[in-house]
């Protein structure tokens, strides 16, 4: 399976930086998820979707990652950028779209999630935390949805069929009770808990376990 990550857009409550280049314990924050990517059993290639207003992201990768293509994408809508990306990158069947901004995210984490897909019948699948993760490591989503009697909250990775890119495609809602999946920097708040989870090594408040 293919992945794309989507690095096109600024961090807005953290001054209009570039998200993906954001420090993070001496790496930049997209390096973390193509780690985690890289190091997936499941994942082939590795696109990367940039903007004009992402030049820095767009170097890091082209200098830094020779096995990793860069797609500049121009439409300026987030769902546009993709659909676009995925065109120019020549992506068919499944494919993985991955936000940058979840540093935490492992190869072990990536390869559930294929493992999980594989075994649905749905063309596409979502991937949520409950929203009791988010309140056990002190965050508050953006986004929260009410599905099946449950309060879930997006984690920024999906999977989409390809060949099917243009239409809506019905999706396979996967729910993991991990709280690296809940960790995506927005605010200065986010970035320094993360630095914390990372220096540490431990992703729960101390005597907390999911």
């Amino acid at each position: 399976m293919d992945a794309l990550i989507m690095a096109g857009g600024l961090a807005q409550r953290l001054g209009r930086i570039e998200k993906s280049c954001i420090d993070l314990n001496g790496q930049p924050l997209i390096s973390y998820i193509i780690g985690a990517l890289t190091g997936a059993k499941g994942i082939d290639r590795i696109f990367v979707s940039v903007t004009e207003a992402t030049p820095k992201t767009k170097d890091l990768i082209e200098k830094t990652y020779e096995n990793i293509s860069v797609i500049v994408a121009k439409e300026g809508n987030y769902v546009q950028d993709m659909i676009m990306s995925i065109i120019d990158a020549k992506i068919t069947g499944p494919v993985m779209v991955v936000m940058c901004d979840i540093p935490l995210v492992e190869s072990d984490i990536i390869d559930e999630v294929i493992e999980k897909y594989d075994a649905c019948e749905e063309p596409a699948l979502s991937v949520y935390v409950p929203i009791a993760i988010c309140k056990k490591i002190g965050i508050r989503p953006d986004t929260v949805f009410h599905k099946n009697t449950k309060l879930i909250v997006p984690t920024g990775i999906n999977i989409l069929d390809a060949s099917d890119i243009y239409n809506e495609q019905p999706d396979y809602n996967f729910i993991v009770d991990d709280p690296r999946l809940a960790m995506n920097v927005n605010t200065a708040e986010d970035l320094e808990k993360c630095r914390k989870m990372v220096e540490i090594g431990t992703f729960l408040p101390e005597d907390e376990t999911i």
